[in-house]
């Protein structure tokens, strides 16, 4: 239990721990209150059972005496208002402890998530090459929900339930050290007892519970993503069946839970039935007086038990609730305690370093993780500044990979990219980043309007409308807005551009390449998924761009880059030919073959 408390604290930042210290002492305060709530039930009962407790009592007497001697009745009245008061505002102040714990545990959800979002945004580009993305979202989107709701929720309420149990029993030990004893022993032994059996099957369904969980997101994912294919293949009941096993583990893990945490409570009330009835019989056996020397004493303990009873049980929930949480927040707690120490990058980086010569790799070399052979082997080539480059060769040849370096996106195990003969260090990678563009394949688009997808990640209020305009117009996709868009650039376009054909959402990543005016624009193979006569327009919008850019562009189809200035042939992670299509058809031989291949 102590490494679970160990853990949450971790995961709390430094005002939030300055917060947890401050509940911390209203739950003890509470405590108190809780404990002279109950005490104050004594006198008045004591003065029910034996008026003359008014007189022999000095503290009775003096209350007595201080209200204005009133009568037997009236002074009776007076202590059972008092008492009414008293615990009346005790359970003010302990509903409002419970608001201000509830409160703060639910914070801590946005902020965790955010945090945890954070950490996810800030590790290189490689890191998500080995996550799935609905693993990811599962876990800032549910998992933090589940350990904020499970173990830390459940600590908060462990302490102040704790607290609470402490303070009662200790005024008990007080009253009646013997049947409080005997009622920790007997109560506590029992819930100790259904814990240690309990203890193994929470932690497992726990476990089960967060891969139930991820399986959830991933079939969920899938279905949604592909919901095309799902729906010309007729797979809309495959998928149902998919997600139910992890659904309905899922629910009767929680069902489980809900049983577990439930189930003393069934048996301790038989217990504590048969108990109070042996107390009182104890009670008339030891105690002198008769019925009328055990009622106060009695009633006491009959109003704690109403406090005491609860609190227990809300005890055990809370530790059953821990355990069952724990999985997740062990994860929870290793994602966030990683050894990264990165921040994500924003635009509070240095100025932007812009290409006026030449880009270079100079012996780069890179192999991702697990793969045996390197993608790039010692890669040396230059791009001079504001000319067309192609880069092509067969699959696997590390053109994609060449291009992820330039774009800063992988760093290079060895060698150094550099840019006028500066390299560009990791320091400085955000700086070259904003003299970059990049056209992808599959260009990604928000269900927004096309304003805001070619101002892609810039707020609303911010968005520069001429700049959009005039990278939609060297795009060729201004006609297309204006004249067939009800709205015109504040159309929305939905769900990845589902409205859109494949050019116009070609040409929507085009101009969201062009509107921060880069120095270097990258199209890694955007044109391969196009037919020919969309592909010609698109590239027609590429080549009005003249040499007033840089252009590298991956391509299969060599057709692609035939008006290149310069050619890079790429084999093994290597070059093995540069120059002009020409040149390279001419005088080496695998270029040839692409040639014949792609006639």
């Amino acid at each position: 239990m102590r490494a679970n408390f160990r853990m949450i604290f971790d995961l709390l930042d430094r005002r939030e721990r300055t917060k947890a210290i401050g509940l911390t002492g209203l739950v003890v305060l509470m405590g108190l209150l809780d404990v002279l709530g109950v005490a104050s039930v004594l006198p008045f009962l004591g003065v029910v059972a034996n008026p003359g407790l008014i007189e022999s009592n000095a503290a009775l007497a003096w209350a007595h005496s201080a209200t204005g001697s009133p009568s037997e009745r009236t002074f009776l009245i007076l202590l059972g208002l008092g008492a009414f008061l008293f615990v009346l505002f005790a359970a003010l102040f302990r509903a409002g402890t419970f608001y201000a714990l509830s409160y703060f545990t639910r914070m801590c959800v946005p902020s965790l998530s955010i945090r945890l979002m954070g950490h996810y945004l800030a590790q290189p580009y490689a890191w998500f090459l080995n996550r799935h993305s609905a693993d990811l979202g599962k876990s800032i989107l549910s998992e933090v929900g589940n350990v904020v709701n499970g173990p830390i929720e459940a600590s908060v309420r462990l302490v102040a339930h704790g607290v609470m149990l402490t303070t009662l029993v200790l005024f008990l030990l007080v009253l009646q050290p013997y049947a409080a004893l005997g009622s920790v022993v007997l109560f506590g032994g029992s819930y100790g007892l259904i814990y240690l059996f309990a203890s193994g099957p929470l932690s497992r369904m726990g476990t089960q519970s967060i891969g139930s969980n991820r399986d959830r997101f991933q079939i969920l994912q899938e279905a949604m993503t592909g919901i095309k294919q799902v729906k010309l293949r007729g797979l809309e009941r495959a998928y149902l069946e998919r997600f139910r096993l992890p659904a309905e583990i899922q629910a009767r893990n929680q069902a489980a839970l809900s049983v577990i945490s439930e189930l003393p409570r069934q048996l301790l009330e038989v217990i504590a039935f048969g108990g109070m009835i042996l107390f009182v019989l104890w009670l008339l056996l030891t105690r002198e007086g008769g019925l009328a020397g055990i009622v106060p004493i009695l009633g006491v303990y009959a109003f704690a038990a109403a406090r005491l009873f609860p609190t227990i049980q809300q005890l055990f929930a809370a530790v059953s609730r821990i355990r069952f949480g724990q999985p997740a927040l062990i994860q929870l707690h290793s994602e966030l305690s990683g050894t990264s120490t990165q921040t994500p990058a924003g635009d509070d980086a240095g100025p932007a370093i812009p290409l006026r010569r030449c880009l270079e790799l100079d012996e780069v070399s890179f192999t991702f993780a697990g793969a045996a052979q390197p993608a790039l082997n010692r890669l040396t080539l230059r791009i001079d500044a504001r000319t067309t480059v192609g880069i092509v060769g067969t699959t696997g040849a590390g053109k994609t990979t060449t291009v992820d370096l330039i774009l800063g996106l992988l760093h290079p195990d060895s060698g150094t990219l550099r840019v006028d003969g500066r390299p560009v260090l990791r320091n400085s990678i955000r700086d070259w980043q904003k003299s970059v563009g990049y056209v992808p394949q599959e260009i990604f688009l928000v269900d927004d309007t096309i304003a805001a997808n070619i101002a892609f990640g810039t707020p609303s209020r911010a968005i520069d409308r001429a700049a959009v305009e005039t990278a939609a117009r060297v795009a060729s996709l201004h006609d297309f807005v204006e004249s067939s868009l009800p709205d015109g650039y504040d159309t929305v376009i939905g769900e990845r551009g589902a409205r859109l054909s494949g050019g116009q959402r070609q040409r929507i990543g085009i101009a969201r390449a062009l509107y921060t005016d880069p120095d270097v624009l990258v199209f890694d193979e955007a044109t391969s998924a196009l037919d020919s006569v969309t592909e010609r327009a698109v590239m027609d919008a590429v080549r009005r761009l003249g040499h007033r850019k840089t252009v590298i562009m991956i391509a299969h189809r060599l057709s692609t880059v035939r008006d290149c200035d310069k050619i890079f042939l790429m084999e093994q992670g290597r070059v093995v030919g540069e120059g002009t299509y020409g040149e390279l058809r001419s005088r080496h031989e695998g270029f040839r073959a692409m040639v014949g291949g792609d006639a």
